[in-house]
C-alpha cells in the first residue's frame, strides 16, 4: 500500500468520528450550505494535515511540557465551549436574519473558525504522533511527505461527504428541525469543551502519578 493511499485512509477514518468539528460542521451545512461545510471541511483537513507532519517529526513530545499543553487546552475548550453556547443561543433567536453564527456565516469566517477550533486541541498532535510512529515501524511507508499529504486530502474528503449529505436532505429538514439540531450539537460542543478541559486540568496529576 503506498502512503499517499495509506495516509488517505487514515485522513478520512479519523475526521468520520463523531467530534467536535464533525458536529459544527453538519450543524453548519443545516443553516447555511454546503459551501460552509466546505470552507470547515478545508480547514480541519488544513490543521490535520499539518500536525501530522509534526507527529511525524516529533513535535508531539513538546506537548509533554505542562504549560504548553496547559495553554492548548484550555483555549481549545474555551472555543469549544464558546461556539457550543453561541449554537443554543441561535436555536432560540425568533427574529428572521439574526439566527446565525457569525463565526460560520460566511466560508472565509468558517474556514477559520475550524482552524483555531481544531488547531487549539492538543491530543490532535498526539494522535496523529502515535499514528505515525506506528505506521512507519511498520514500515507501511518509507516517505512519510506522501502520507501527510493523504491525510489531508483523507480528511478534506470525508468533509465533503458530510457536507454534501448535509446539503442534500437541509431543505427537508423544518426550522424546528434545525433549531434542535443547534441546542442537541451546542450541547455537544460544550460536552466535548468541558471534556478537553477537564483532561487538560487532571492531566498534570494524572502523568506525575504515572512516572
Amino acid at each position: 500500500m503506498s502512503g499517499l493511499t495509506f495516509g488517505m485512509g487514515l485522513g478520512f477514518l479519523v475526521a468520520a468520528q463523531v467530534g467536535p468539528i464533525w458536529l459544527l460542521c453538519a450543524k453548519s451545512v443545516l443553516r447555511q450550505g454546503l459551501w460552509i461545510g466546505l470552507a470547515i471541511g478545508a480547514g480541519a483537513a488544513l490543521i490535520d494535515m499539518f500536525y501530522a507532519a509534526m507527529g511525524e517529526i516529533g513535535a508531539a513530545e513538546v506537548l509533554h511540557m505542562g504549560i504548553v499543553r496547559t495553554i492548548f487546552g484550555i483555549v481549545g475548550a474555551g472555543v469549544l465551549i464558546y461556539l457550543g453556547s453561541k449554537s443554543i443561543w441561535v436555536a432560540f433567536r425568533v427574529r428572521q436574519g439574526l439566527d446565525t453564527i457569525a463565526d460560520v456565516i460566511t466560508a472565509k469566517a468558517a474556514f477559520r473558525t475550524a482552524l483555531v477550533a481544531t488547531a487549539a486541541n492538543p491530543m490532535t498532535i498526539a494522535a496523529w504522533g502515535a499514528i505515525f510512529t506506528a505506521a512507519l515501524t511498520a514500515h507501511i511507508s518509507r516517505n512519510p511527505v506522501w502520507m501527510v499529504l493523504g491525510v489531508g486530502m483523507g480528511s478534506a474528503a470525508w468533509f465533503a461527504l458530510l457536507s454534501t449529505v448535509m446539503a442534500l436532505i437541509r431543505h427537508h429538514v423544518p426550522a424546528k428541525g434545525i433549531a434542535w439540531v443547534d441546542v442537541l450539537s451546542g450541547l455537544g460542543l460544550i460536552g466535548f469543551g468541558m471534556l478537553l478541559g477537564w483532561r487538560t486540568l487532571s492531566y498534570p496529576a494524572t502523568h506525575a502519578t504515572n512516572q
